[in-house]
């Protein structure tokens, strides 16, 4: 095998025995016995007779399906082979028509915002809300959305991230009323909530709560094959559209491994999720008290959120209806330390987390994750030596959404140059300028630069904060463009 690089690298990381608390949800194969890994990979197939077809489904894929609408209560629902990347394309296409207003989540999925382009939509920007000890976004703001639908006119549709990266979900029942209300289109990215709605400990899904679509990422979360994800439409209306927009986005080679772990996936929520999230809710549970009194660290979770809430006590933070994913495991490191250097340790000794910024660590398990990942995660912890995970601390900024001089989709075809980010005020950006973390942009592409852009733009870099869009203090403007 020395001809076979990826292979060759793979199986070296076999090798290591790592503990696996990052995506995908079937952990490394564990979800899947013998007879199964010799099904799906003997069953790498194509469109023979009698295997039925994903574009015209009519019998084993159509059943499957079926299964899939049922479970999940949707008017339809399906297999996707793409991944939510090709979820939301289809969403957005199928709910929308070019020149359409819609609200957007600042802090959205790149797939949403390259579909408002293609789309050539005008995206409204909702801001989004952070957490002080977090240091991240939890949801979209509230006031600004309230304030966003009384000032603009004619939104055909919002489009929202339910839950975050971090498992937090803000308002989401109280924004689906208040949209539908106004006849406004509601399209979800739950591409990290396919469990949700099967445990009464876990939060609802959007399913349940009358979003016209929803996509979700089956192999995120549950023992699924990486880029397989669900397509749930609620609305009939929508249907002609995704079943033309599918026909687009998706594959035309649909993989039979995928489509079998999307059907195994369904059938194993439908017979085993309430009672193995039990199961895994309750390791975690035990996990987080253990952990408690690690002095470096705090565990996120609704009451962390809530600690800081800005709302009336008193109201119970009713309208924030804060939703958080207890099979989720957050760990927010405390002043001075730094997520990703912990990372970076845990890795060192073999637990994948699925990622890190400058405070915090997010897991994935799922129930194929064992006791015995818990014990050793927890031991590792335990004897971190802090002196090696210490920091000077860094800040998140909240500025306002910055002027609009173009529309995304324009700046397609247009020349570009690179300047010095201490030339570029006044310019409109090319590309999206995106501080990792939070992960929320700065500027998105046709956005005018101001002094504050480039002051906060500095003061990241200064931090050592990675910049998603700038190339060693320099930024991509559009050339043709005059200062304005």
């Amino acid at each position: 095998m020395n001809n076979v690089p990826i292979i060759n690298k793979i199986n070296d990381y076999l090798k290591e025995d790592v503990v696996p608390f990052s995506m995908p949800g079937h952990k490394m194969g564990r979800a899947f016995n013998d007879e199964l890994k010799r099904i799906l990979l003997e069953g790498d197939l194509t469109e023979v007779e009698g295997l039925d077809n994903l574009h015209n489904p009519e019998g084993i894929i159509k059943d499957a399906q079926d299964k899939l609408t049922r479970l999940y209560k949707s008017k339809q629902s399906y297999f996707l082979i793409n991944g939510s990347t090709c979820g939301n394309l289809i969403m957005v296409f199928s709910a929308f028509n070019e020149g359409d207003k819609v609200l957007v989540e600042r802090n959205c999925h790149r797939s949403i915002m390259n579909g408002v382009i293609l789309r050539k939509l005008e995206p409204i920007f909702i801001k989004n809300k952070y957490d002080k000890k977090l240091k991240a976004p939890i949801g979209i703001d509230l006031d600004n959305l309230d304030e966003l639908l009384k000032v603009e006119n004619n939104i055909k549709g919002i489009i929202l991230t339910y839950p975050n990266y971090y498992g937090i979900g803000l308002g989401i029942e109280n924004i689906i009323k208040l949209c539908k209300e106004r006849n406004i289109k509601v399209l979800i990215d739950s591409a990290h909530g396919a469990h949700y709605g099967f445990n009464k400990k876990l939060p609802k899904s959007p399913q349940e709560l009358g979003a016209d679509m929803v996509i979700m990422s089956a192999h995120k979360t549950l023992p699924s094959l990486t880029q397989t994800s669900y397509l749930h439409v609620n609305n009939l209306k929508y249907i002609g559209n995704v079943e033309f927009y599918k026909g687009i986005f998706m594959s035309t080679s649909p993989s039979y491994m995928l489509m079998m772990s999307l059907d195994y996936a369904r059938n194993y929520l439908e017979n085993h999720g309430e009672n193995d999230y039990n199961k895994l809710i309750k390791i975690i549970k035990e996990f987080r008290e253990k952990i408690k009194d690690i002095s470096y660290l705090n565990i996120v979770d609704k009451e962390f959120i809530c600690e800081n809430c800005e709302d009336d006590k008193n109201k119970a933070c009713s309208r924030c209806n804060l939703q958080y994913d207890f099979s989720r495991i957050v760990i927010n490191l405390k002043y001075g330390y730094n997520g990703n250097k912990l990372l970076k340790y845990l890795r060192e000794n073999r637990i994948q987390c699925e990622m890190s910024d400058n405070k915090n660590i997010v897991l994935i398990p799922t129930p194929f994750n064992k006791k015995e990942d818990f014990d050793i995660l927890y031991k590792v912890l335990l004897n971190c030596d802090v002196e090696m995970i210490k920091s000077k601390e860094q800040n998140f900024y909240n500025i306002d959404i910055p002027k609009r001089k173009f529309m995304p989709y324009e700046i397609i075809g247009k020349e570009s140059e690179e300047v010095c980010l201490s030339d570029s005020l006044g310019r409109v950006v090319f590309e999206n300028i995106i501080p990792y973390p939070p992960g929320v942009p700065i500027l998105v592409s046709g956005e005018i630069i101001e002094q504050e852009h480039i002051k906060y733009i500095e003061n990241y870099i200064n931090e050592g904060t990675n910049i998603i869009g700038l190339n060693n203090h320099y930024i991509k403007v559009i050339k043709s463009d005059d200062k304005v």
